[in-house]
């Protein structure tokens, strides 16, 4: 089974990081978080991936191209222009990089894709920009139970403020950082049959709008609910808070060993 990620917006709310790269390269830990995604998905047996990318997207082919001089230790040789690869860090990951246009829509750029996924029984897409605990073979399985078109990840948004309860302008409880209103949003993560494509029209379509509002009315979209961890990374405030969390050593994304 493959894996489309998205990744070719242009981060506009992180400007910070996303002036000479794209958001799915700024790195948690060192590395992109792109390849966070990654190593989620082949933690589960998915190891063929294909990227759809827009804005910067030969920072993600530059990354792929050079993946042994970014991960292993070399040694180059300047009298005989040579390199040798030491401690080679290797993935069994096959990745196919697509140039989906720097001003696509969500849904447009799956549709650019289209070739790459329409022989398949069933596919992975979700975003570039967020990390998760969730277990894609349960969701892949759920998924199938529903016989439906499309699944979800529903989730409960992470709180980003302390919570106040007021009495006469007395604090009477405070709450750091609930979660919300306890409301499920559309965390990513989906498991789709091709047949989605067909309910995109054009570059211009937003997948979060007209394919999901018709999928929904037809009855074709179920949500496979999500309690664990999930976290995008929005604004430089997010990117802060996930790489406390790496550096604490109990990422709870990291679900691989």
């Amino acid at each position: 089974m493959k894996a489309v990620i998205l990744a070719g917006g242009l981060g506009t709310r992180i400007s910070e990081e996303t002036s000479t790269r794209p958001k799915p390269m700024i790195e948690i830990g060192g590395k992109p978080i792109l390849w966070h995604i990654m190593k989620t998905y082949s933690h589960y047996g998915i190891n063929d991936f294909v990227i759809c990318c827009g804005y910067k997207g030969y920072v993600i082919k530059e990354y792929f191209a050079n993946y042994f001089l970014h991960m292993s230790d070399v040694t180059f040789d300047m009298t005989n222009n040579s390199m040798e690869v030491h401690h080679r860090s290797a993935e069994p990951w096959r990745v196919t990089l697509v140039d989906t246009g720097e001003n696509t829509m969500t849904a447009g750029r799956v549709k650019r894709v289209a070739d790459y996924v329409k022989d398949d029984e069933l596919f992975c897409m979700t975003y570039g920009d967020g990390v998760s605990d969730v277990n894609i073979t349960e969701l892949i399985a759920f998924h199938r139970s529903q016989k439906v078109k499309a699944t979800l990840t529903a989730t409960i948004p992470p709180g980003r403020f302390g919570a106040l309860n007021l009495m006469e302008n007395k604090v009477t409880t405070f709450l750091e950082k609930p979660k919300g209103d306890g409301a499920m949003i559309n965390g990513g993560f989906f498991v789709l049959s091709p047949k989605v494509i067909d309910y995109i029209a054009d570059d211009n379509t937003i997948w979060e709008r007209e394919p999901l509002e018709r999928l929904a009315q037809e009855g074709e979209l179920v949500a496979f609910p999500h309690n664990g961890f999930w976290q995008p990374m929005d604004t430089l405030r997010d990117k802060i808070h996930l790489e406390e969390l790496w550096q604490s050593g109990k990422a709870p994304w990291r679900v691989w060993s």
